[in-house]
């Protein structure tokens, strides 16, 4: 049973257990959450002005509209502010900042029947540690503007603790970021890029879907299946996510069982500690340069 927990005060330690176990933690925006949606529409909108950005796919080129995301995107990615305003984040949400490391926040666009490919990529169902993730990992995931249940994320619970087929094996982290990750942008109107995907079918129904206001908060574990809601809604989603490991169970093996991850590699290497953005240690991150171990 997936159970929902809304502005829980769980000390971290155990809501990191419960997230594990497979349960789903929403919060109300926090100070930090609503200054880095804050951020991330100020990039937005000056980016793609003088439309409003989930307007904007109606009165731009296709190539127009992806030559804005390849600028926008790393822009904030890599603005130091983003990374602050995380920090923030899960000082607000009482992670120890010792502790906890982040991944860099990523700024993701869902277009309504427009674009699915590269920059706007609409993911089909899948976990992420199908993708190299430990199973440690938790996901942070917040709508920059309003969002419908028909833009949204599904999470299919049923498949928690049941496998199911897929083509992780054939995946490498390392081999991602040397040859995928960068041809991001050339990927227009078709995707060609190999990654992870389920090989049957998934029953997607009954789901649970999520929908906070802009700047609110939803943590799930990196081992969920789920599933970018085909956007229907006519406006583009725009939402912010960012992955976060504690140290310690990064040292434990803590995490999820894993029920059907075969990749190898790990993006461990690009976590940074929240407290003053240090990378850990390499042999720690050695250790997880294998196949899936949890």
């Amino acid at each position: 049973m997936t159970v929902i927990f809304f502005d829980s005060e769980m000390p971290d330690d155990e809501r990191r257990q419960k997230l594990f176990a497979g349960n789903l933690f929403v919060y109300s925006a926090t100070p930090h959450s609503r200054e880095l949606c804050a951020f991330a529409r100020q990039l937005t909108e000056e980016a793609l002005s003088p439309h409003f950005p989930p307007d904007a796919q109606h009165h731009m080129e296709k190539q127009a509209y992806v030559d804005v995301l390849a600028k926008l995107k790393p822009t904030f990615i890599n603005h130091p502010r983003s990374k602050e305003l995380v920090a923030g984040i899960l000082a607000d949400l009482r992670v120890d900042v010792d502790q906890a490391y982040l991944d860099v926040p990523r700024l993701r666009t869902m277009t309504s029947d427009y674009l699915n490919a590269g920059l706007t990529l609409q993911f089909e169902s899948h976990r992420d540690t199908w993708f190299s993730a430990p199973f440690s990992q938790i996901n942070y995931w917040i709508p920059v503007y309003d969002i419908a249940e028909t833009n949204a994320m599904a999470f299919h619970p049923r498949y928690f603790t049941e496998a199911v087929r897929n083509s992780s094996r054939d995946y490498n982290y390392a081999e991602w970021v040397a040859r995928g990750r960068s041809a991001a942008a050339e990927q227009v109107e078709k995707e060609t890029r190999k990654q992870p995907e389920a090989e049957q079918e998934i029953e997607r129904e009954p789901d649970i879907r999520v929908i906070t206001p802009p700047g609110g908060v939803l943590l799930f574990s990196g081992a969920q299946l789920h599933t970018t809601v085909p956007n229907s809604s006519g406006k583009t989603r725009f939402s912010i996510d960012f992955r976060v490991v504690n140290r310690r169970d990064v040292e434990t093996y803590a995490g999820a069982a894993n029920v059907d991850s075969e990749c190898t590699g790990t993006n461990l290497g690009d976590f940074l500690r929240a407290a003053d953005l240090q990378r850990l240690p390499d042999e720690l991150i050695q250790d997880y340069d294998t196949a899936p171990v949890a």
